[in-house]
């Protein structure tokens, strides 16, 4: 595995903005703060690649994560696994591993 850390922006434009997006190494990649816990994952949604600009964050009372909600078709994603939980998905989105280091948000090259 890479241990190669790409640097998204300031820890400070995540809480102004609410997310982060960046390209790792060829993937569109953002990340959001959800209960505390920061999350890094493809920004498509994988159902037709319509980027998670303006979606939604939830909760899911059927699994233990938080959730991403496609803008265009209303999929829903798992922030932790990536699992596609709702059609018209069905196959997951790539999730990385971010880290907040010195007031900056990292993430793991693939």
């Amino acid at each position: 595995m890479s241990e190669r850390w790409i640097d998204l922006g300031a820890a400070a434009e995540l809480i102004d903005r609410g997310r982060i997006t960046g390209d790792v190494d060829g993937w569109f990649v953002m990340v959001v703060e959800r209960d505390g816990e920061l999350h890094a994952f493809e920004d498509r949604c994988s159902h037709d690649g319509e980027a998670f600009a303006d979606a939604e964050l939830d909760s899911d009372p059927t699994t233990p994560c938080g959730v991403v909600i496609c803008p265009r078709h209303g999929a829903r994603f798992c922030l932790s696994t990536g699992a596609a939980l709702t059609p018209p998905a069905y196959e997951p989105i790539r999730i990385f591993e971010v880290r907040r280091i010195d007031d900056r948000i990292v993430v793991r090259a693939p």
